[in-house]
């Protein structure tokens, strides 16, 4: 792993809070993300779209319908239109500069959801001076390759669907594998479909490559306790207490461990 970043030099393993810990209901709002931080969540999943006017704001679906139950499509509207969208009295689509100014020390692992987000998101974390505290993460292998030229090679990144395929390959053949100076880490599922993609296998022969393993999106306790019997660097959950009292009943430190 390139020493590109200080995102990830904390102690092992990560827990990190899914879209801020999607199973209370809400996601992707300031206030899931203020009762992670609260529980000790020092590392916090979200996603990224742009707005019409270029805005970076934070939301996982293309459109408002399943969030907001009301029509639109996050590309097709402004800042100011999204800026009066409520869920329960709660705005529902926080701002990407505004969610990295008001947690300056909790990192933020970035997926970048499409196209259009791309330019905004490299904007708002350069000027935030955020660089070394988030990784930029999306499903797309050609996203990410937009993201690293603009971003440049201290920011650290993960892996697309693609590259995922072709390191899953190389664990179990052995083969030689050159990755961008800027992966880190490999966030991957526990299978695609009925394809297993991380044993003990995988895991060691990422850390050969110097990568982290972090594995999506995990809620059941008995799974958490498997994954880090077989030595993932990180876990993305909806149920932030639940990855909690995981990592209390295995003698990890809390804190140290955030």
């Amino acid at each position: 792993m390139s020493q590109v970043s200080t995102y990830l030099d904390h102690p092992v393993p990560i827990a990190f809070a899914h879209r801020g810990g999607a199973a209370r209901g809400d996601e992707n709002t300031a206030e899931a993300f203020a009762r992670a931080v609260a529980l000790g969540y020092r590392y916090v999943e979200t996603d990224v779209h742009a707005t019409t006017d270029g805005v970076a704001v934070v939301f996982h679906d293309d459109t408002l319908d399943r969030v907001a139950g009301r029509p639109g499509r996050i590309d097709q509207l402004s800042w100011a239109d999204l800026s009066t969208v409520r869920v329960g009295g709660a705005a529902a689509v926080p701002r990407l500069d505004e969610v990295l100014a008001a947690w300056p020390r909790v990192r933020f692992n970035i997926d970048v959801k499409a196209g259009t987000g791309v330019a905004p998101t490299v904007e708002t974390v350069t000027r935030a001076g955020a660089g070394d505290r988030v990784l930029l993460a999306s499903f797309s292998d050609a996203r990410l390759a937009r993201l690293r030229t603009l971003a440049g090679p201290k920011v650290a990144t993960s892996l697309g669907m693609r590259a995922v395929a072709r390191l899953r390959v190389a664990s179990l053949t052995g083969q030689r594998l050159v990755l961008p100076t800027s992966v880190v880490a490999a966030q991957v599922p526990v299978r695609y479909g009925r394809l297993p993609v991380v044993d003990r296998r995988f895991v060691r022969y990422a850390h050969k490559l110097g990568l982290h393993v972090h594995v999506w999106t995990i809620d059941d306790p008995t799974e958490m306790h498997d994954l880090l019997d077989l030595g993932v660097d990180g876990i993305m959950t909806d149920r932030v207490d639940v990855l909690r009292e995981v990592y209390v009943s295995r003698g990890v430190s809390w804190r140290e461990a955030q």
